[in-house]
């Protein structure tokens, strides 16, 4: 199953009237760590968003967090998918779209499935998919401070 995402994007004509701007399947994948393929949907760099404007901000360069910003994107992983240990400086909001996958944190696995929604909260994790299966993920990612534990400080890495 190849990530396959319908992407429709409104906004307004000349008179302010509510239109759709964009109504297509996505093009512009690409291929981050070996298993993993994204697509994002919309992107935004200052809150609050600005709804103005004509630029499809899905085409934006992002990394895994955008200053200020948020990140709409969907996520295909592979079964086999090469390991990657991240935090990151965002609030995650994550759905699992189809197939199932598990998601290592530094004691404990959690194994989620088709339906089932998490909120990563900055914490140091690594997806896995051990299934047979793609497993696709809808994933919004909001920019928040850095995440302190024991009054240490515990920035983005990997």
């Amino acid at each position: 199953m190849a990530l396959r995402v319908r992407r429709v994007i409104t906004g307004h004509d000349a008179n302010g009237k509510a239109v759709v701007e964009i109504d297509e399947v996505a093009k512009h994948l690409a291929q981050g760590r070996p298993g993993a393929t994204v697509c994002n949907v919309w992107t935004t760099d200052v809150s609050p968003a600005n709804n103005d404007g004509g630029a499809d901000e899905g085409l934006r360069k992002v990394g895994t967090t955008l200053k200020n910003g948020t990140i709409c994107r969907s996520l295909e992983f592979a079964p086999g998918l090469a390991p990657r240990n991240h935090q990151t400086d965002s609030i995650d909001y994550i759905v699992v779209m189809s197939g199932e996958i598990d998601m290592e944190l530094d004691d404990t696995t959690v194994h989620l499935t088709a339906g089932d929604v998490m909120v990563q909260r900055g914490t140091i994790h690594n997806w896995i998919n051990r299934g047979t299966e793609p497993c696709v993920l809808a994933v919004i990612l909001i920019d928040a401070k850095s995440a302190e534990a024991g009054g240490k400080v515990l920035p983005a890495v990997g």
